[in-house]
């Protein structure tokens, strides 16, 4: 799985004029499913999204996690993060995983969050959103949780 972090001050997910999802100060995260990733990679990447430390501690150093700062999750799907841009000037998204396993995956990825963070909000899987973010830092962070050679290989 792929997903890109903004370290926000505040964000917020529209579809069709209506938001659908807000946050204050917390993460911004694009989530994609590649094909093969399992719920394995989403757990890997849930985990790392929810420890990572890149919010200020009281010397200003980033040293503390989303939930050390009670921040808010807000977890928007992006299957063009699998984008391959090596073959030209129009990008493939073959490596994007199928349309109802990527929901599957990006539901999953949602479930689990709230169960662990005390604020998750989404966007909508699928539809033509606007993102609306004040970048704090700015500070973006892109992840990603490849494959287990065994699950590959059985894929």
């Amino acid at each position: 799985m792929i997903s890109v972090l903004q370290r926000v001050r505040e964000a917020r997910v529209e579809v069709n004029g209506q938001t659908v999802g807000a946050i204050g100060a917390g993460l911004l995260v694009l989530v994609c499913a590649e094909r093969g990733d399992t719920e394995m990679e989403a757990d890997k990447l849930l985990a790392k999204i929810l420890k990572l430390r890149i919010f200020s501690d009281a010397a200003g150093k980033m040293n503390q996690s989303v939930q050390e700062t009670g921040g808010g999750l807000l977890l928007v799907s992006q299957f063009t993060l699998a984008a391959d841009t090596t073959g030209g000037n129009r990008p493939s998204f073959t490596q994007a995983a199928a349309p109802d396993e990527g929901r599957r995956l990006y539901d999953y990825v949602v479930a689990q969050a709230r169960k662990v963070h005390p604020e998750v909000a989404t966007g909508q899987f699928a539809a033509d959103m606007q993102v609306h973010l004040v970048n704090d830092g700015p500070v973006t962070i892109p992840l990603r949780m490849a494959p287990s050679l065994a699950t590959a290989a059985a894929g």
